[in-house]
């Protein structure tokens, strides 16, 4: 892992974010940007090794808005209950003390799993999912979730925008297809970059991409 290009990328892309949002909180108005979260994978050494051989690394493809963390160059196969698959599933780093695995709603209607939305870690009851690596295959029981809607930020910006770590608001994306999303949970902590995260579905609903903007409405 490249620790020193990952510092040094994600510090520039913490410094770009809060200069875009000088420039667009307007009005009073909390206006903070969005990121579109595609299908991922979390995983521990444990379940690493299982599917790329012991002792095994991930490499680092490129850094991503929080701090240190980095979408990795290897990738892995789901298959669903149904045996339907999809390939090509990104890793994500760090390793983490659980694995979990992020899809959407049409992910699961094709693996054929009923997906609960859960916040991050909280997997206790959710659904499992096979996971097919070059080295090896993981039969996860459980892990397989869709992710709260959530917005991360410094707990400096919560203190500005009035905001608190759990919080649960609303996010409205202007547009031709303008969306206001519901149950949009606050994560609010000490490095946290300011980013509302919304999976592919949402993203294509309301016509949005990484780098639009959103109004939070409290």
């Amino acid at each position: 892992m490249e620790d020193l290009d990952i510092g040094r990328l994600t510090d520039e892309i913490a410094r770009r974010v809060k200069a875009r949002i000088g420039q667009h909180d307007l009005e009073g108005k909390i206006i903070i940007p969005l990121g579109v979260s595609g299908r991922h994978l979390h995983l521990t050494r444990e379940v690493l090794e299982g599917l790329f051989g012991k002792g095994f690394e991930l490499g680092v493809d490129r850094p991503l808005t929080q701090v240190g963390e980095f979408a990795a160059r290897e990738t892995v196969t789901l298959v669903g209950s149904n045996g339907r698959a999809i390939e090509r599933v990104r890793l994500l780093g760090p390793l983490r003390r659980f694995t979990q695995v992020e899809l959407a709603h049409s992910d699961g209607l094709r693996l054929g799993i009923d997906l609960p939305v859960r916040r991050t870690g909280d997997l206790e009851g959710t659904p499992g999912v096979t996971v097919v690596g070059p080295a090896g295959t993981v039969v996860l029981r459980e892990g397989a979730i869709r992710t709260t809607r959530h917005v991360h930020m410094s707990n400096d910006d919560a203190a500005r925008f009035g905001l608190r770590d759990g919080q649960v608001v609303r996010a409205r994306v202007a547009g031709v297809r303008a969306v206001t999303f519901e149950n949009v949970i606050i994560r609010a902590g000490d490095g946290f970059v300011l980013d509302f995260h919304v999976d592919t579905d949402d993203a294509n609903a309301s016509g949005v991409d990484t780098g639009c903007f959103a109004e939070i409405i409290v």
